[in-house]
Order: structure tokens, then sequence, then C-alpha cells
């Protein structure tokens, strides 16, 4: 149980960062289905599937992370990035701003990346799915900017 311990804090800090940035834009998710969307646009009962698959594999990898004493500052401030993201998109709907932001985040995803692989490669590879839904989170925020004009 000792050795699962930080795995266990790491993954319930990121679901409850998800998790509390999700309750405090729920009022406001409806917009989703309000606004014109881009073609790729995925249905939005997927982002909760995706995002916890994701919140869990960053919980694993900061652990490895931590376990290891390496850096782990790029992960909180990527991790802030991404608490206050939905805010800004769904509660102010700002959706140039969220765009900038996003792409602040998507650097700071880049930086902890590279931080994580010198400590555990695996850790880092376990934050390419992430990068990878960032970069797609980031084509919708642009398009939904440039359709709802």
């Amino acid at each position: 149980m000792q050795k699962a311990k930080p795995y266990i804090i790491s993954i319930l800090i990121a679901l409850g960062v998800g998790g509390l940035s999700a309750l405090l834009t729920m009022g406001n998710m409806d917009i989703y289905s309000e606004i014109v969307k881009p073609a790729l646009a995925p249905p939005g009962f997927i982002f909760p599937i995706v995002w916890t698959i994701l919140y869990v594999l960053m919980g694993i990898s900061s652990a490895r992370v931590y376990i290891k004493n390496g850096n782990l500052f790029f992960y909180v401030i990527q991790l802030i990035f991404n608490f206050f993201w939905s805010i800004l998109f769904f509660n102010l709907q700002e959706y140039l701003i969220s765009f900038v932001w996003l792409l602040f985040m998507w650097v700071f995803i880049i930086l902890m990346i590279r931080d994580f692989a010198k400590t555990d490669k695996l850790a880092a590879y376990l934050q390419i799915p992430y990068l990878l839904w960032v970069t797609f989170a980031g084509y919708l925020n642009l398009m939904i900017l440039l359709l709802n004009r």
C-alpha cells in the first residue's frame, strides 16, 4: 500500500482539479450544444470520458516523477492553466482569451514533458495523449472562435 500511496494521491489531485473545474462550469456546459462547431467537433459526452482518462494518466505520470524526486514545476503550472481554461471558455465565453490561454498551456505541457523525460521516460510518454488532446482542443477552440463571431 505504501508504494501505491503516491499514485493514489497524484491521481486524486489531477481528478480533483478537473472535477472542480467541471463543477464550476457545469451550469454553462450547454453552450457547447448551442454554438456553431467545426466539422471534427466530437459530441459533448466524449469530453468527460477523455478527460478522466487523461487525468488518470497525468496522475500516474506525476507520481512517477515525484517518486524519483523530479521536477514538477511545469506540471503544476499546466494544471493551473488546465483548471482555468474551461472557466474562460464556458463561463465567460471568452473564446479568444481561452485560445491564447490554451496556447500557453500547450507550451507548459511541452516543457513538462521535457522535464519529465529527464527523470522518467515513461512519465513523459504518458503525457503524449494529453498533448495531442490539447492540440485538438486548440483546433476546436480556434474554430469556435472563428465560427461564432
